[in-house]
């Protein structure tokens, strides 16, 4: 005599379900990489709100902050909850740069590029991650591939992106388990951002930059990944990138 068969328990993982984009407040959002994220943060369902020194081009919340200022910078991130509601995703593109030999930039100038670029990114990660934890929301901060190598006449960009990079790292160790943290690390792209400069430290005719919405693509690919799931680096940069490996 058989006996009937017993039932077994499912060892299978759980079905690893996309994350939705949500409410994603974007540093820098009114140009370059910024702009190229609002786009396709709403193109992806969800809603872009913007931390800028300018308004953005975009008809999306904002407030108009100097991320060189920490204080103002933590008081902008309350001032977009209060107009859109917490925060399901941070990404910190704003950025700023000082080319030349070091004695040749003054201290005030130099400086502004650690407050802009690290200071400023601390303070609005700070100021968003009691609301990114209560739904395991996720960080993205913006690096460069000077954060993975030194270049003459960029001592204030790299000292910058290079605490970027560290902080993220920290930042993730910190937080396993309670909000998502990926650095990205992207080659130049074809912005505004090498405007102004002397010819000596503008890309050359034949720079192969990337389409700012390549990168944006990839920032949505960090934040819709399944909750456990998490992308903790990513380098993303035309194929004829110049300044990698």
């Amino acid at each position: 005599m058989t006996s009937a068969p017993t039932q077994e328990t499912s060892t299978a993982p759980a079905a690893l379900t996309p994350r939705k984009v949500g409410t994603v407040f974007i540093t820098g959002g009114a140009s370059g990489l910024g702009a190229a994220l609002v786009e396709a943060v709403a193109a992806a369902g969800g809603t872009p709100a913007v931390l800028d020194l300018t308004p953005p081009k975009a008809d999306v919340p904002h407030v108009e902050v100097d991320l060189s200022d920490s204080a103002a910078a933590a008081a902008a991130v309350e001032d977009l909850v209060a107009q859109v509601g917490p925060p399901d995703a941070v990404v910190t593109a704003a950025g700023t740069d000082a080319c030349g030999p070091l004695l040749e930039i003054s201290p005030e100038t130099w400086e502004r590029v650690l407050r802009v670029n690290l200071f400023g990114t601390v303070a609005v990660v700070r100021a968003a991650l009691p609301h990114l934890e209560k739904v395991r929301g996720t960080v993205v901060t913006v690096g460069s591939t000077l954060a993975l190598r030194g270049a003459g006449d960029a001592t204030a960009y790299c000292a910058s992106k290079w605490g970027v990079r560290g902080f993220s790292q920290a930042l993730a160790a910190e937080y396993a388990g309670r909000v998502g943290v990926t650095c990205l690390i992207p080659g130049g792209m074809r912005t505004a951002f090498f405007d102004g400069r002397t010819e000596q430290y503008k890309p050359g005719p034949d720079a192969d930059l990337n389409d700012p919405a390549a990168t944006a693509g990839a920032v949505i690919t960090a934040l819709t990944q399944p909750v456990g799931s998490e992308i903790r680096e990513m380098l993303v940069m035309a194929s004829g990138e110049a300044s990698w490996p």
